[in-house]
């Protein structure tokens, strides 16, 4: 008969083969056709809802785009600006050939110099997308690893939670800061994310700039992709 603890070491052991295999199989994805469709300043302007998306939304100057450029390899797929709250439309970009999936790069959000008027279309687009999108698999909360969660951070989850649309948070810039600070502020979102229904469990830990934890974010992607 067998144990329960060898049970669960098997089921661990199979989890992590799983999880490799889908690994190498998204880094294969993301290396091929990774193509820019459109921007979206307007919902009347959203491409067909055709195929899989996987949004991701974020602070201004959190590094969203250059996230985006190291998933997929590029130096420039996504536009990066050392302008925050330059991007206020919806960007989408096919993953595949043939597609098998679409990225969405959101329009930054929390950046105190944009006019009221800006921020409240931003607010209205977003909330709408996430709303009423029903190929939306999930969305990337992204928070930079050297300041943690703001309140604009948790408003943004708030509103997914309201929306029912699953996210997962990703910290970025992780080189950036000690090991003994990341540990902190991984444990304070982790903790924060606890009180949010629609938060995945599993936090991301990323640095575009070393290439940590994109292996791991790519194969999250494809999960959710496939779900």
């Amino acid at each position: 008969m067998v144990s329960a603890g060898i049970r669960a070491e098997f089921s661990m052991d199979q989890h992590e083969d799983d999880t490799a295999a889908l690994a190498q199989e998204a880094r294969k994805l993301f290396s091929g056709r990774v193509d820019f469709l459109l921007s979206a300043p307007q919902l009347k302007f959203l491409p067909e809802p055709e195929f899989p998306e996987i949004a991701f939304a974020g602070r201004s100057n959190v590094g969203k785009s250059s996230l985006i450029n190291a998933l997929t390899g590029r130096k420039a797929i996504a536009r990066t600006s050392v302008t925050p709250g330059r991007t206020q439309e919806l960007n989408f970009f096919e993953i595949g050939d043939p597609t098998q999936f679409r990225l969405v790069d959101m329009p930054g959000y929390g950046f105190a110099k944009a006019p009221l008027k800006v921020v409240e279309n931003w607010k209205k687009l977003v909330r709408t997308f996430l709303r009423g999108r029903a190929v939306l698999k999930r969305t990337m909360v992204l928070v930079d690893s050297r300041h943690g969660l703001k309140p604009v951070d948790i408003e943004m989850m708030t509103m997914l939670d309201e929306a029912a649309v699953g996210y997962r948070i990703v910290l970025t810039k992780a080189d950036k800061i000690k090991a003994s600070a990341l540990e902190e502020v991984r444990a304070r979102t982790a903790a924060e994310a606890k009180k949010h229904p629609a938060a995945y469990p599993e936090l991301h830990v990323t640095s575009s700039e070393k290439g940590m934890g994109l292996d791991e974010l790519r194969a999250a992607v494809l999960r959710d992709v496939r779900t």
